[in-house]
């Protein structure tokens, strides 16, 4: 009797959290395909280490500069009518990605990528809330959660593994098929939409933030005109902030950024996304240019970080319930900032098991301490009215920081010569980030200040 009512529990999830689930790991994958394939790409399409770095700028940009809009988009008009829209802009996108011939070609259409996953990612999150409540929910979340740990390993080995056996090109293709699937199952499946026809948009700060973010990267590791670039961000972004002090439906509420620990936790995860999307890009074209690994086994090579980020990531709430959300972010940025520094003091001519596997360790570790206490920090203390604007503040911001610091370090490194210089050297300014992202962390011991 028991089993029966358990199997009747499961069977409830229904279709809405495959969707979900396949989703979130669609987005995993995407990433995953461009870290194994920067080196072919660059190649083929005889492309520099700066413009390269744009494949992963332009999208992060998009995606995260739309975040909030899509979010906000999806309360007026409907999940299901949002996700179907993230979808088919995600598939057109994936198919001409892999179709590309030049470099202006690839990154434009990732930027149109990122616009469909800002679409989606808020518009999946969205339908577990809708659709499930209490322990099921709970659950829902942990799966969604364990598709992180699980598509981070999975993604990066698939993606070697087209990028070694098959073509870059092919992998994008995947994206397409998926994406097809996901648009049978969504039209199908997805029968619950909730809509709030009265909410406006705010679409001057929609623009003025994908402006003054796309100024600020641009003003990094752009070709030309770079100081104008600059010049435009500050001015955009001033002017953002005052439309959001003004505005009835603010993308960001500036009162999200008066609260001590939620503006610490925020720039806490702002470098540490940083620090990590430059590894995450740089370290696989590493491997392979000084080991010669294919594609695969640089993939193969990251699972010291990503398996450890999965397993710690299991414990957090043991961890924080023991010792407070607090001390157990602060304890991972204490060991990520670490692994940093042992990869930047060991080196990668120190062979792969010293100067790479056993770096990766701390890295993996102090990830999976950090994401989780940091997310809940920066939500920590909001009110009902302002708790969905937080989250969406919250991975804008993942999302940028990883675009500026990827921006900053490529720029830091552009023009060296060796593979292997350059990602000691990268990792030098890793450490930099690391160490403003653990200032930051610890920052929160000051209390709370509205």
């Amino acid at each position: 009797m028991g089993e029966k009512v358990d199997l009747e529990r499961k069977e409830k999830f229904g279709i809405i959290l495959p969707i979900v689930l396949i989703s979130y790991f669609l987005i995993l994958l995407n990433n995953s395909l461009i870290f194994t394939s920067t080196v072919k790409i660059s190649a083929e399409l005889q492309m520099n280490n700066l413009m390269v770095a744009w494949i992963i700028n332009a999208y992060a940009l998009t995606f995260g500069g739309l975040l909030a809009f899509s979010a906000r988009l999806g309360d007026i008009i409907g999940r299901k009518k949002t996700l179907l829209t993230g979808l088919i802009i995600f598939s057109i996108a994936s198919l001409l990605v892999g179709m590309s011939q030049s470099a202006m070609m690839i990154i434009s259409m990732r930027a149109l990528q990122g616009i469909g996953a800002s679409l989606l990612a808020p518009a999946t999150l969205a339908l577990l809330m809708d659709n499930y409540q209490g322990e099921q929910l709970n659950r829902a979340i942990a799966y969604y959660g364990a598709t992180a740990g699980i598509g981070a390993s999975l993604g990066m080995i698939i993606g070697g593994m087209i990028a070694s056996y098959i073509s870059w090109r092919a992998g994008f293709h995947l994206d397409l098929i998926v994406c097809i699937f996901l648009i049978i199952m969504s039209v199908l499946g997805i029968t619950n939409q909730k809509a709030t026809h009265g909410t406006k948009i705010d679409w001057w700060g929609t623009i003025t933030l994908v402006i003054g973010f796309s100024g600020l990267v641009y003003s990094l590791n752009g070709s030309s005109y770079r100081l104008v670039a600059f010049i435009i961000a500050i001015v955009t972004l001033t002017i953002f902030g005052y439309i959001e002090s003004k505005v009835e439906h603010p993308l960001m509420p500036l009162v999200v950024f008066k609260d001590n620990q939620r503006i610490s936790a925020l720039i806490s995860r702002f470098f540490m996304l940083g620090a990590s999307m430059s590894y995450f890009f740089l370290m696989p074209q590493a491997l392979q240019r000084v080991f010669e690994f294919t594609p695969l086994m640089a993939s193969i090579s990251f699972l010291p970080l990503t398996v450890i980020q999965f397993i710690v990531s299991l414990y957090i709430p043991r961890l924080t319930a023991r010792f407070s959300n607090t001390s157990v972010l602060i304890s991972g940025v204490v060991v990520d900032t670490l692994g940093f520094v042992l990869g930047n003091v060991i080196g990668i001519n120190s062979g792969y098991w010293w100067g790479v596997a056993f770096p990766m360790i701390f890295l993996g570790m102090g990830q999976g301490l950090i994401i989780g206490p940091a997310t809940v920090a920066g939500v920590a203390g909001t009110s009902d009215e302002i708790a969905g604007a937080a989250s969406g503040v919250v991975n804008t911001f993942q999302q940028i920081g990883g675009a500026v610091g990827l921006a900053f370090i490529s720029a830091m490194v552009n023009g060296l010569n060796g593979a292997d210089v350059i990602i000691d050297q990268a990792q030098f300014w890793m450490v930099v980030l690391a160490i403003i992202m653990t200032v930051a962390a610890i920052n929160i011991l000051r209390g709370k200040h509205e």
